[in-house]
């Protein structure tokens, strides 16, 4: 949203009054403003606000609105009396409280109000400063002592579930405390972006997100549901006890932000939505104070050296530049651990000067035979069947070695869940045998050779007392 103040269309002295920068205090999210001179907006911009939700709702409840614009009662009561004292807007009933007041647009009222409408669709959350955000992003920034410390206790518990060999276990840990580019790489399936992600739940600390930014006269939407998720409830509860928190920021865990092959130019810059008259915040601005996680690196719509040049500057000053309507740059910050993964040779990608911008270059490789099969008994547990020990090592003994395919951590519960497809399919319960087990690996299209190395008759034997697991492992 592009705001301008028509010429004359307000001419109560009120609204043209100059708006202040506000005196957050630290924390996160900033205490609620008193006054319209506490939001740090100019009054004729909530005046339009006020206008629009108001065309768009009809008779609204004061209550209902403070909820749909997150400010507060003294800052609306504050716009309403300017804009009934321009005779835009009028009360249509009151109730036995000062709160219980109903307000409608006069016929003036809504003619100003379609007029701001056709300029930009926008009725939200009253946005926050670019300033506002830049003094909160930085208090909140993970690189802080406060955003808390990741150790090899907290490691060896987030990953008790996987099956990590200590040695990339503590390289992801000294990776994420030194917030550098952190490169995963390996074969397809051998699980780097479930750790990236994991990775991302490790985040300490909450920070809070506005639901949208003011830029230059621009409103810039910010928060979005999927990325930024809501604090543990307890903790929401606890901020808005400790004092009365500014709406338009919510509170929020460390975001973790995720693109793929998706992502190209258009993506990394701010995004006019000209229907809407909004921008679009891109990816690695929604992810400050948080990871930004790019997937399939070299799979993108642009060269893999060309997007990581694009972050290169940034990274080294912690700001970034963006580009609004007219080409004007401006400067927002850029607090963001950078994790990428993907499948292809490194050395493939990028040239040694940019390996060696890459802060941790960890290979995410094959799993040994005991690994694979903790994590296979583990996924048996979680599917709710029994797991055959014989089963396993003709999974490992005959599918996998032989057809030489590696022993990659997708496998069993990829295998599990499409047995567990064949046995719905056929309307029976699931059961881990041998059968069905080389059924769901046929099942995907693993190549030549599948089918001949699993086509000899299944035996084993029962020698000399050696337990099966001592075999596989």
């Amino acid at each position: 949203m592009s705001y301008t103040a028509p010429t004359g269309a307000l001419p109560h002295s009120s609204l043209r009054m100059r708006a202040a920068a506000p005196d957050y205090a630290s924390g996160s999210p900033p205490p609620q403003p008193r006054c319209v001179r506490d939001t740090g907006l100019e009054l004729s911009l909530i005046v339009e606000l006020v206008a629009k939700a108001m065309y768009s709702i009809g008779k609204i409840h004061l209550p209902v609105l403070t909820g749909k614009l997150k400010l507060s009662i003294s800052v609306l009561r504050e716009a309403l009396d300017a804009m009934q004292a321009d005779h835009l807007a009028e009360v249509a009933g009151r109730g036995d409280s000062d709160l219980d007041v109903h307000y409608q647009l006069t016929e003036g009222g809504r003619q100003r109000a379609a007029e701001f409408l056709a300029r930009c669709r926008y009725v939200g959350p009253a946005p926050v400063t670019l300033q506002a955000y830049r003094d909160l992003a930085q208090r909140q920034s993970g690189r802080q002592a406060e955003a808390g410390h990741i150790g090899m206790a907290e490691m060896a518990a987030a990953f008790a579930d996987d099956v990590l060999e200590p040695g990339v276990r503590d390289l992801l840990g000294a990776a994420l405390q030194s917030r550098r580019p952190l490169l995963l790489h390996g074969p397809s399936g051998s699980g780097k972006t479930t750790l990236a992600r994991k990775l991302g739940q490790l985040q300490t600390g909450l920070v809070a997100i506005p639901h949208a930014i003011l830029v230059e006269g621009h409103i810039v939407q910010f928060h979005d549901p999927a990325v930024h998720l809501p604090a543990p409830p307890q903790h929401a509860r606890q901020n808005e006890e400790r004092r009365n928190p500014d709406a338009r920021w919510t509170l929020c865990r460390r975001p973790l932000v995720q693109v793929g092959a998706e992502l190209g130019y258009e993506m990394l810059d701010l995004r006019l939505d000209h229907a809407s008259g909004v921008y679009r915040a891109p990816p690695h601005f929604m992810a400050n104070n948080g990871i930004l996680l790019i997937d399939d690196l070299g799979r993108q719509r642009l060269p893999a050296e060309e997007l990581l040049n694009r972050f290169s500057a940034p990274l080294d000053s912690g700001c970034d530049q963006l580009t609004i309507e007219g080409g004007y740059k401006i400067a927002v910050p850029f607090d963001v651990t950078v994790v990428l993964a993907t499948n292809l040779a490194p050395q493939a990608l990028l040239d040694e000067s940019f390996l060696r911008r890459i802060g941790y270059n960890i290979l995410v490789g094959p799993l040994s035979e005991a690994a694979y099969a903790a994590l296979f008994r583990r996924q048996c547990h979680q599917h709710a069947l029994a797991c055959d020990e014989d089963v396993l090592y003709y999974l490992i003994t005959r599918l996998h070695y032989g057809s030489g395919r590696p022993l990659l951590a997708s496998y069993p519960a990829e295998l599990l869940g499409r047995l567990h497809d064949f046995a719905a399919f056929a309307g029976t319960t699931a059961r881990l045998s041998a059968a069905a087990i080389e059924q769901a690996w046929h099942s995907m299209a693993l190549g030549q050779g599948t089918a001949a190395a699993a086509a000899a008759p299944v035996t084993f034997s029962a020698d000399s007392g050696t337990t099966l697991y001592e075999r596989i492992i």
